[in-house]
């Protein structure tokens, strides 16, 4: 009976080796999350979902359609587009909030097709038809999306627009990161981007890549998207040799948004006025 004992505990002392050893040597670690997935595991932090009332009530009426195209992982994708009444080759990809494709965010994308005449505004759907009602689905919707599935929508869209298309990109919260992601990916058809407090891309490697300076809308209230993050940004796109233009607004997060208790009429016009006008630069419109 003591030989058995014996033979047991070596053969658990071998197995228990074995396995050190095959985790040390052959596992890999978890990859570490990248800037919109990061973001996107700010919705289990109670005050963040908290921060976010669910929107106002609110039904677009207006110009505009939804669009079909085919996406780059052998799927389809939705987007609301106005097309310029002019042959151009000069979008403006928007990417919404972490509500999603919302009427609100319809709203956005004809009042920007009324201010760019001859560009074509395409309001992209990362959330593949899904919107949310109140923080909790939001949060939810947020977690769910996959990087491999959402640069497929954006690598659709962007073909979508053709070869010699000039990309310009916008987005809030949610939106915001995947607008600088966008510009990321538009490659040299990238001509202007607009981030309003999303999170940024931390890999300067990729940065060295844009083809676009950044516009980057901070509201210093804002407890996530910190003056932290903001400096942190600064820092990687000086040593990526990129352009960054940062507009400071004494407002909380989400303060450009009409349907968020803390909107900030005053801030979210001069904020607009300041995305336009840099809009108009990057696409080289009169």
């Amino acid at each position: 009976m003591k030989k058995l004992w014996t033979l047991c505990v070596t053969l658990l002392s071998v197995v228990t080796m074995a396995s050190a050893q095959t985790m040390s040597c052959c596992a890999k670690p978890a990859a570490a999350p990248n800037a919109t997935e990061a973001f996107a595991m700010l919705a289990s932090n109670e005050d963040f979902s908290g921060g976010h009332d669910a929107p106002l009530p609110f039904t677009y009426q207006g110009n505009g359609e939804m669009i079909e195209f085919k996406t780059t992982d052998g799927q389809t994708s939705r987007a609301f587009a106005i097309k310029s009444n002019i042959r151009s080759d000069k979008y403006l990809l928007i990417i919404h909030e972490w509500w999603g494709l919302n009427d609100y965010i319809k709203q956005e994308a004809a009042r920007f097709a009324k201010e760019l005449p001859g560009v074509n505004v395409l309001a992209l759907d990362l959330y593949d038809g899904q919107v949310a009602a109140d923080a909790d689905q939001a949060g939810k919707l947020m977690q769910g999306v996959k990087t491999d599935r959402a640069q497929a929508i954006i690598k659709g869209a962007l073909l979508y627009a053709g070869p010699q298309a000039q990309i310009a990109s916008i987005g809030w919260c949610f939106g915001g990161g995947w607008s600088i992601q966008t510009a990321l990916l538009a490659g040299s058809k990238a001509k202007a981007c607009v981030a309003y407090y999303g999170m940024p891309e931390k890999d300067v490697t990729k940065l060295k890549t844009l083809n676009t300076d950044v516009l980057f809308v901070f509201a210093k209230q804002d407890k996530w998207i910190n003056e932290q993050v903001v400096e942190q940004f600064k820092k990687d796109m000086a040593t990526a040799k990129k352009s960054l233009t940062v507009k400071s607004y004494d407002a909380d997060h989400a303060f450009a948004n009409p349907s968020n208790p803390k909107y900030n009429k005053a801030y979210a016009e001069e904020a607009h006025a300041a995305s336009l006008a840099y809009l108009k630069k990057g696409l080289k419109l009169k």
